[in-house]
Formats: C-alpha cells, structure tokens, sequence
C-alpha cells in the first residue's frame, strides 16, 4: 500500500471502523486528514451515547476543528469507510470540507439519493476500499440476526 495514497489512508479509517465493530456500534469509521497528517478521527459512538448524532464524520469534524482552531476544513480531506449520511453532508456542507473520500455507498440512506448536499467545492471520491467497508457492514449486521 503506498504511503499517503487514498486507499493508506482508508485503512486508517477501517480501523477506526472496527473499533465501532468491537463495541457493537454501527461499524463506521472516519479520519480527517491535512498535509498527509491525521488531525481527527472517529467511529460511531450512538448506542455508548444514547445520541442519534454521534456518527463517525461528527466525530471527526470536532477533533479536526478542535486542532486546527478553526471551523472550516476546506484544506482536509475526510476519509469514511461509508457513503455518510445527509446529517453529516450538511456537516460536511457546513466545514466547507476540501475532499471527502468514502468506500461503500449506502443505497438506503447515503446523501447522494437527496441529490448534492456538499459544498459546491468539495471533492469527492468514492469507492476506496469500498469492499472491505461493504463486508464489515455486512458482517455486523449478520451479526446482529
């Protein structure tokens, strides 16, 4: 794998993933990075925190803001190892984020079935590592039945 390429650095974010996986959270995981440097992660902590809105890109958009000290991201790129949500498109919407990078699509509740809720700026790219992500989901949830 080579260093600092997308699929580097969505295995990070599969890690993060895992760790949700482990706790038996929605295995979603996410990482922000800026100049080839982790500046926040996270993964889903709902269930731990009895809170709807505590998915893996809000997380990651707290921690990223939190060392930058500042609100805007439009020089980071967010790696999910899922399509996110529309709560956290406009979050993404609102961080002016410069890229977002995400594996598997999520057909039922992804953003892009509402159309563009991104930052006309925002780059995107999809697909990384998308099977690895896909079977994680897939395997939780096997779990679960």
């Amino acid at each position: 794998m080579e260093l600092f390429s997308h699929s580097y650095f969505m295995n990070m974010a599969l890690k993060e993933a895992e760790k949700a996986y482990e706790e038996n959270e929605v295995p979603v995981g996410c990482i922000i990075v800026s100049d080839n440097k982790i500046i926040g992660k996270g993964y889903n902590l709902t269930e731990r925190l009895n809170d709807v809105t505590a998915h893996a890109e809000m997380q990651a958009i707290t921690a990223a803001a939190n060392y930058l000290g500042a609100k805007y991201l439009n020089e980071c790129t967010m790696y999910v190892t899922l399509e996110p949500c529309v709560m956290c498109a406009g979050a993404i919407f609102w961080s002016q984020l410069g890229t977002l990078v995400y594996g598997a699509s999520d057909e039922k509740r992804g953003f892009s079935k509402a159309g563009n809720l991104l930052h006309p700026k925002t780059e995107v790219i999809k697909g990384i590592m998308a099977d690895e992500a896909g079977m994680l989901m897939k395997n939780f949830f096997l779990k679960l039945r």
